[in-house]
């Protein structure tokens, strides 16, 4: 072998690093992923039905959710994009965070659509609690102003 020449070992961790990141892309989420986050949806809803039949949502809920989805799908749109050139990424304490502010039906999408963030469990577990944690904060917040509205009147 030439002095200086690099081992095989060397050339195959070299190429790797080189590859072009959609080469080096992760296995696809697993089957059941799709039916959670579309059941999801389900719930909330229902739980939006629900909570307009017996509470009375006010008209605003429905037009900041969607508003906050669409941020939210971009903001993953964008996180995609940087991911496959390479570039700065947004933070996941800022996606999780959008999706806690009730753009987490965006971000279900993006993460089907766009095949982004779906397999990484960690952020997975993470992602879930915050949908959950949002689900049961808009039910207590409905709650509170149909009895703020009940003792007021």
């Amino acid at each position: 072998m030439k002095a200086g020449a690099p081992r095989a070992g060397e050339r195959r961790a070299k190429a790797a690093l080189q590859a072009p990141v959609a080469a080096r892309r992760r296995a696809p989420p697993p089957a059941a992923a799709p039916a959670a986050g579309y059941g999801a949806l389900a719930v909330f809803a229902l739980a939006y039905r629900g909570a307009q039949a017996f509470w009375g949502v006010p008209a605003l809920v429905l037009p900041a959710y969607l508003a906050a989805s669409v941020v939210c799908f971009a903001a993953y749109a964008l996180d995609k994009r940087a991911a496959v050139h390479g570039r700065r990424r947004t933070p996941e304490r800022t996606l999780l965070l959008l999706g806690l502010l009730g753009g987490w039906p965006g971000a279900i999408a993006a993460q089907q659509g766009l095949r982004h963030k779906s397999s990484k469990a960690a952020f997975r577990r993470v992602f879930w609690a915050t949908v959950a944690l949002n689900i049961g904060l808009f039910l207590a917040l409905c709650a509170l102003l149909a009895r703020a509205a009940v003792a007021s009147a």
